[in-house]
Parts: C-alpha cells; structure tokens; sequence
C-alpha cells in the first residue's frame, strides 16, 4: 500500500502543514471515525482548547492502536471549531500528533457542537 501526497505546481501551496490531497492505492483496511469529541475516559472535558485537543487526539490514538493502525496512516483530518477559538493551538496539536506526517486536512469554524463545553471536534481517515 501506498501513499503520495499530491501536490500539483499549478495551485499555491498549503497554507499550514498539510497535504492539499494524499492518492492512496492498494489500501486493505480503512478507519473512518466519527467526530472524535474531548471527552476524557474519566467523563470529564477540559475547559482549554489545547488540553481539548490533546484529549481528542489520545482518543484517536486508542482508536488507531485498536484497530492496528498508526498516526502515519492518517490520510484525511477533518477538525470542526468553535468561533472564537485559539486556532494555533487545535493546529499544534495536530501536528504534535501527525509528528511531520501530512495529511489531507480541512478545518471548519462552527458557531456551537452539540455539547455546549465542547470546542473542537476531529474526524479522521486512515488507510493501511
């Protein structure tokens, strides 16, 4: 299986550290998650949007591991944010996870989620 980050010389590169598209072939196994929310194992939610971030990635992390996947097989991010919010700091995050890996990523500002302490919300593919 293989992955190729597209990337064509006609259109301005990315604005941040992702992919505009990733060309996945041969894959076997596809994770696609729901809309990953920053709810901790304990029930709780951090009120900082970076902690929020933190919590959704260490839930996508347990979802990859269960299913036998690993961050460097993420092809697509789709994070949703609430307005007002440190958007470095969800992005951080991200790339903290990614660790240099691209994917393709679209980030959407959202004036509310379904729960009202809930600010950022992540879905993901993966391919392997």
């Amino acid at each position: 299986m293989g992955f190729r980050v597209v990337a064509p010389k006609q259109i301005a590169p990315a604005a941040a550290r992702y992919a505009h598209a990733v060309e996945t072939t041969g894959a076997q196994k596809w994770l696609h998650t729901s809309g990953v929310v920053p709810i901790r194992p304990d029930g709780s939610v951090a009120d900082d949007i970076g902690e929020q971030a933190a919590t959704i990635w260490g839930n996508i992390s347990a979802m990859l591991t269960d299913a036998q996947l690993e961050a460097s097989d993420i092809v697509s991010v789709t994070t949703y944010v609430t307005v007002g919010q440190d958007l470095k700091a969800v992005m951080a995050e991200r790339d903290r996870f990614l660790d240099g890996h691209l994917a393709a990523s679209t980030l959407v500002v959202v004036p509310e989620l379904a729960q009202p302490a809930w600010k950022v919300e992540i879905a993901v593919i993966a391919a392997r």
